[in-house]
């Protein structure tokens, strides 16, 4: 596995795919629906395959600042067939390694009830219910001194 910034308008046709798929489709949420106007401002990455032959998108994230210090993780997504091998890990420990260089010293993320486990694991802290998705889907503020 590979982590990468999308640069190209293919990548990034790719990564918001990617995104709607996992995070929207599933709850008949249109395309487009999966970004919003904080994208331009904001640092993207995604996991690619490591083949030789062919680079397959596996997971997708985004890191927004939102004060120069505290800094937002949203629209997490590995593909389904491929969670719980260390993508998603890895995805984590990048971004908050980008957040320390930019001198971030808090990150949070609303994380969605059948992701809390995995970020309870990576040591974020349950601060609360936050949110109610698409009218059914719970999310809890969780964050993590950097």
């Amino acid at each position: 596995m590979i982590l990468v910034q999308p640069k190209s308008d293919a990548d990034f046709e790719k990564y918001f795919d990617l995104r709607w798929r996992i995070l929207r489709k599933p709850w008949g949420e249109p395309q487009g629906t999966e970004q919003d106007a904080e994208e331009e401002s904001s640092y993207h990455i995604m996991s690619v395959n490591d083949s030789q032959t062919a680079h397959r998108l596996t997971g997708v994230a985004r890191l927004q600042f939102i004060e120069p210090t505290i800094v937002q993780l949203r629209y997490m997504a590995v593909e389904d067939t491929l969670q719980g091998k260390g993508i998603g890990k890895a995805i984590v420990k990048h971004m908050e390694a980008y957040a320390r260089e930019k001198n971030a010293t808090q990150l949070f993320l609303h994380a969605r009830e059948n992701a809390v486990g995995f970020y309870a694991h990576l040591d974020y802290e349950i601060m609360g219910p936050s949110y109610l998705l698409f009218d059914c889907i719970q999310h809890y503020k969780m964050q993590k001194t950097l």
